[in-house]
């Protein structure tokens, strides 16, 4: 990745949500610099720095595209690829692999273990980006009507229901009820939902965390309605079905 990388002022041009980019590199400095630019561009980016690491963020939260590295500690690329090939749920994640391996049998085992793309070091932002909006372009969108429990949100019309019930959710409650929705039934700190739902740079106190749950809370759970939002004291919340 050459280090002269610039904005190009294009931004993703993919809808309103920003999509999610998950970078895996082991090296820090090429790590900060692919992330500064692609979160220029608009694009959400999240990180790892080795192979368990990557899955570990993958399984909290399926990215619209990976950027892989080959040589990684531990768990290798190519077998992080091949893991995620072999989850019905990530079987059709876009993933891109960025290594300075530059052979052309490299190249051909990284695609064939089912990379979608396959980048040799160095290359610009520009071309980067290039190859990241032909691969979103091909990928089938992540889904847009959730739904959990009796709990239903369509991504597109922005409108949240519960039991038909229409939901009239703040921006924040918004992002946080997407979020669960798309994670149901897993714990979150008050750490995670900082790094996932506010915006980077935005300082925010843990305990705002707190207080938006409540008013998340509020709205979601009417007169007879169970409360579907848990929490899992000294660990976090999760969206969980309050029927037994």
């Amino acid at each position: 990745m050459s280090g002269t990388m610039t904005d190009t002022g294009e931004g993703t041009g993919i809808g309103a949500r920003r999509p999610y980019v998950l970078v895996v590199e082991d090296d820090d400095a090429l790590l900060m610099l692919v992330r500064y630019n692609l979160e220029k561009l608009g694009y959400e980016v999240g990180v790892a720095e080795d192979g368990n690491q990557a899955l570990a963020r993958v399984a909290e939260r399926r990215p619209d595209l990976m950027i892989l590295d080959w040589m990684l500690p531990g768990l290798s690329g190519l077998d992080v690829c091949r893991r995620l090939r072999e989850q019905e749920a990530t079987r059709a994640l876009p993933i891109l692999m960025l290594t300075a391996r530059a052979g052309e049998a490299d190249n051909i085992r990284g695609l064939d273990v089912g990379a979608d793309d396959y980048v040799v070091k160095p290359v610009s932002i520009e071309a980067l980006q290039a190859r990241i909006r032909a691969l979103l372009r091909r990928a089938p969108p992540l889904e847009q009507v959730l739904r959990f429990a009796d709990v239903t949100m369509d991504t597109v019309a922005h409108r949240a229901e519960r039991n038909g019930r229409a939901l009239a959710l703040g921006p924040t409650e918004y992002r946080i009820l997407e979020f669960f929705l798309r994670n149901p039934r897993q714990v979150f700190s008050r750490e995670d939902l900082l790094q996932r739902v506010w915006e980077r740079g935005v300082h925010v106190e843990l305990r705002t965390v707190d207080v938006h749950i409540r008013r998340l809370r509020l709205i979601l759970n009417g007169p007879g309605e169970g409360d579907i939002v848990r929490t899992v004291r000294a660990a976090g919340y999760a969206l969980d079905d309050p029927r037994p």
